[in-house]
């Protein structure tokens, strides 16, 4: 059921009032975060040309191994995409946010940049980057390709794919690490569009409440990972994240 605009106004004040007693939050966003840069969903870029493909079937390690040439056209298709999208407010409000309190740890599950472009400098990237790419044998980042075809590794010449994880792929062990040390560490835990149910995103909400971390959702529908003692804010990314950070930089701000 929806929240009433009452109800949104006081979980977005006590989410202000546990902000502002936090010392370390760590941040957890999701494909809701950008859903307001119009960056499409896994599904949503199946158009076109590509309408005919289970997206499932483009991004694992096996579809590329098989058909090299095909994930990587598609591939590019989704980055000329998200390349239209430009940061929303909740992005720009994140980057004020790190600002008003004393350590913020940011990790996402998106792979669209647009928290590096809105101005966080340390993004924990769970998922990878859909604008980087790597060697498929050996995994090293290969920069300076040409992108518009299939480029090959210049060290051992395999074939370079997106710097995304794939399904059948495990979180990147540097990220997982850094992610699970942010959650345990902190006082105040918040998860912005996502549903955050799926391990291991779900394993570090685990870690801040065993840890005693306040836990906070933004979500337009809550998720199966909220509780009835948690903070919970039906709205969108940007109509929650803005109102708050105006609510921390300005005393005078009123419900």
């Amino acid at each position: 059921m929806p929240q009433n605009p009452s109800s949104v106004r006081s979980a977005i004040a006590a989410l202000g009032g546990a902000l502002q007693s936090a010392r370390h939050v760590c941040v957890l966003t999701g494909a809701g975060m950008s859903a307001e840069s119009g960056v499409p969903t896994f599904r949503d870029a199946q158009s076109g040309l590509w309408a005919k493909y289970d997206p499932f079937e483009l991004a694992t390690p096996e579809a590329f191994a098989a058909n090299p040439e095909r994930v990587w056209d598609w591939y590019q298709y989704r980055r000329k995409l998200v390349a239209r999208a430009e940061p929303n407010r909740g992005h720009i409000a994140l980057v004020e946010l790190a600002a008003l309190v004393p350590e913020l740890t940011l990790v996402t599950q998106n792979v669209d940049g647009l928290h590096q472009r809105a101005g966080s400098p340390d993004v924990i990237e769970f998922h990878g980057n859909l604008f980087e790419n790597r060697c498929f044998a050996e995994g090293t980042v290969v920069q300076s390709v040409d992108s518009e075809r299939l480029p090959y590794c210049p060290r051992c010449g395999s074939a370079v794919r997106p710097g995304v994880v794939w399904f059948g792929e495990n979180i990147p062990e540097a990220a997982l690490e850094r992610a699970s040390a942010g959650a345990s560490a902190c006082d105040l835990f918040l998860a912005i569009g996502t549903s955050a149910q799926v391990f291991p995103a779900a394993g570090l909400i685990d870690a801040a409440r065993r840890a005693g971390a306040t836990v906070a959702e933004i979500n337009p529908q809550a998720s199966g990972a909220v509780r009835d003692d948690d903070i919970q804010i039906a709205e969108t990314a940007v109509s929650a994240l803005v109102p708050l950070v105006n609510r921390l930089t300005d005393p005078r701000t009123v419900d």
